[in-house]
């Protein structure tokens, strides 16, 4: 199928308001404001409905595409017969939507997309053990614990990197981006979305459909924390190692851990704190070593 990204026809992806800035010294001043655009998408999986996501629009195909494999639905661009918007029938402003795309995978039943629907509707009511065999029991692809080896200086480099291409976040403040590195450091892809979940989906629906998958080698570095459900993508994908600026989640480390993926958070600066898997990070110099607690242990 056609790897089009899905440029979302008629949908501005920021927009201009006016605002008022309010200061201490009783001062105000009314000016023009850009913002993050935010729109609803529909995902649908053979014309039925899969799930509905807030997003900034564009690029909608590759989100769609990126969901598909946190789903467990796609690994494979071949496994796609075609992404289209649904966009006959005009809205109330007489504007057609484009905030529909259905995904036409012809190996999947309806069965299946009902199925998977629920789980995905009710994932809190899951707990933390049963979510965690969850995605090993979906998962295609099996991540090295041992390596890649990736060099600390890279690491902690990758912020500024992924800053460098958040190009619309210097004009609204108010986007999240993930980007995907190689082992040297190269920018793979990169994307932007109100949403932290939907840049990762971006960016790993732009490798499945170039057919990259399984994404051994490389780094994912995210800006905001990382949730769990961030590193379920990164381990249905295969990529070995996850960065983010701000902190994990408790079952965020669990996952990490259980899947061979190198977890860090709080990347900021000349520092970051590896969580899980330390071993595929080199020219570390160790300090003294914190003594471990039942409690800490996972």
């Amino acid at each position: 199928m056609s790897s089009a990204a899905g440029t979302t026809p008629g949908r501005r992806i920021t927009t201009r308001t006016r605002a008022t800035v309010l200061r201490a010294d009783g001062t105000s001043t009314i000016r023009r404001e850009t913002l993050a655009g935010e729109q609803p998408l529909e995902i649908r999986v053979n014309g039925q409905q899969l799930a509905v996501t807030m997003r900034t629009p564009g690029n909608d195909f590759f989100l769609v595409a990126g969901n598909l494999v946190a789903e467990g639905f796609l690994t494979r661009a071949e496994q796609i017969d075609s992404l289209r918007y649904c966009s006959n029938n005009p809205g109330p402003d007489g504007d057609r939507s484009y905030n529909v795309v259905d995904a036409t995978i012809p190996s999947l039943d309806s069965c299946a997309v009902d199925f998977r629907r629920v789980i995905t509707t009710s994932a809190c009511g899951i707990c933390g053990s049963t979510s965690i065999d969850q995605v090993r029991k979906t998962s295609e692809f099996t991540i090295d614990p041992t390596g890649p080896v990736i060099d600390r200086d890279l690491l902690l480099g990758l912020p500024d990197s992924l800053r460098r291409h958040q190009r619309l976040f210097d004009s609204t403040g108010g986007l999240h981006a993930a980007g995907l590195f190689d082992g040297a450091g190269r920018l793979l892809a990169a994307h932007e979305d109100v949403g932290r979940h939907n840049a990762v989906d971006k960016v790993i629906g732009e490798m499945v459909l170039a057919d990259r998958l399984p994404l051994a080698g490389t780094i994912m570095q995210v800006s905001g924390r990382a949730s769990f459900e961030l590193v379920q993508k990164c381990v249905l994908a295969g990529i070995p190692v996850m960065a983010a600026v701000s902190a994990p989640s408790s079952l965020a480390v669990q996952l990490a851990a259980d899947a061979g993926l190198t977890l860090v958070g709080f990347s900021r600066g000349d520092r970051a704190t590896v969580y899980t898997h330390t071993q595929k990070i080199i020219n570390l110099t160790r300090g003294d070593d914190c003594p471990t607690t039942d409690q800490e242990r996972i």
